[in-house]
């Protein structure tokens, strides 16, 4: 049991000023082999008997596409997820990433399937960020440019990764911060769940992580709104999730609010 982690978190959401309705959805539940179980959007938990997951969706797609296509994706995260640890009881143990790529393949699809032969619905797609808290380690999948940070002593580590050509400039230091911001297609995805895409090719990745440790999961309207440094400097701050929470939600939208805003804090206790 030396593994066994507390976890405590809060997550929000608030809608663009531009915008009637919010495309960006958001969850947190727990898995076991008794299938998943949807949290509240600010508590603690452990990893003693049960899996933690928190993922972001920011939908895409016109009429009602983009909010149907991300609550859609996380919806059939919560049924999918827990597959691996019936598999587990019966003697199976699948590995983590393997199973994650498998689901992923399943959403991509079932998106893609929602969508046709409906216009209101036809292309719709939605990013992903998604973390999976096992005893072991954090399992990241992620697609399009809803974000993963780490926080670990005072220092910042995004996790994901843009899936955008700006991004990748920006990686390769071709370009400054600044110059990445008022890109004209820094918001161009060449990587989503559905979108009428044959496949999809998320990022994934097996992440260790301790106690002190601080994670940011967010959408890219808090990205318009909040700078690397501001991120930096919440999540360091010796303050409870909920109030990392509120204070990165307000500068945001204060600073940009025109798009969907969505993030979840979780800290390792």
């Amino acid at each position: 049991m030396g593994n066994v982690k507390q976890l405590s978190w809060c997550g929000a959401t608030r809608s663009g000023s531009r915008k009637e309705q919010n495309d960006d959805s958001w969850i947190a539940f727990s898995a076991n082999a008794n299938g998943s179980n949807v949290l509240p959007e600010k508590g603690n938990g452990s990893t003693a008997d049960q899996d933690l997951v928190f993922a972001v969706s920011d939908g895409m797609g016109g009429g009602n596409a983009g909010d149907m296509a991300s609550a859609l994706i996380l919806e059939r995260m919560a049924t999918l997820i827990p597959e691996t640890f019936k598999a587990a009881a019966s003697g199976f143990f699948p590995d983590s990433i393997s199973h994650l790529q498998e689901v992923l393949k399943d959403v991509h699809d079932h998106i893609n399937r929602a969508a046709e032969g409906t216009d209101d619905l036809k292309g719709m797609a939605a990013t992903l960020a998604l973390a999976w808290f096992s005893p072991e380690n954090m399992y990241l999948a992620n697609a399009g440019d809803s974000r993963i940070y780490r926080s670990r002593d005072g220092k910042t580590e995004q996790l994901s990764k843009d899936h955008t050509a700006a991004w990748g400039q920006l990686q390769r230091g071709v370009m400054q911060e600044v110059e990445y911001r008022a890109h004209p297609r820094r918001a161009a995805l060449y990587q989503v769940i559905g979108g009428g895409n044959r496949t999809s090719c998320p990022h994934f990745a097996a992440i260790q992580y301790q106690s002190g440790d601080r994670f940011l999961i967010c959408s890219d309207g808090l990205i318009d709104g909040v700078w690397e440094r501001h991120i930096r400097d919440a999540l360091a701050e010796d303050v409870l999730p909920e109030e990392c929470c509120k204070k990165l939600l307000k500068r945001a939208v204060e600073n940009s609010g025109t798009d969907d805003t969505t993030l979840i804090v979780i800290e390792i206790g």
